[in-house]
């Protein structure tokens, strides 16, 4: 299972990469492999949504079971299938990079983290950093 104190690493490495890297302002949500936030923070100066569109991206992601890369090709690919997924989770899936899975190093869905803010890009690498801080593997769906 994922713990407070890796969860915890994941978003302090994701905040300090973000900041290193110059990111604007960002929301990040890391949730456990049942969907239940673990740990949350959005950085001052985020837009008003930046948490729930981080939530979503993390949310979505367990919820599929796939990294937000692979539900944003599956958005452009089948566009319908994604918008039933998006009803049947109440709403909870944004399908662009920044929602990234959390497995451990024997391929074990831990959970996912959720990240929204800048370019989704930086989003994703924001998330990958963290994860791999904390000794996980960072899957994106790609």
């Amino acid at each position: 299972m994922l713990t407070l104190a890796q969860a915890q690493t994941i978003l302090a490495t994701a905040l300090s990469y973000a900041e290193k890297g110059g990111f604007k302002p960002l929301a990040i949500a890391v949730l456990d492999a049942r969907g239940a936030e673990k740990v949350f923070a959005a950085q001052d100066g985020t837009s008003l949504k930046r948490g729930e569109i981080a939530l979503g991206k993390a949310h979505g992601s367990v919820a599929m079971g796939l990294g937000s890369r692979a539900l944003h090709k599956m958005a452009q690919e089948r566009p319908y299938f994604i918008e039933a997924a998006t009803h049947a989770v109440g709403g909870s899936l944004v399908p662009v990079p920044g929602g990234v899975l959390i497995r451990d190093t024997n391929n074990i869905l831990l959970g996912a983290i959720g990240v929204s803010g800048d370019t989704s890009d930086n989003d994703e690498a924001a998330a990958v950093a963290g994860i791999t801080a904390a000794g996980l593997r960072a899957d994106t769906g790609a």
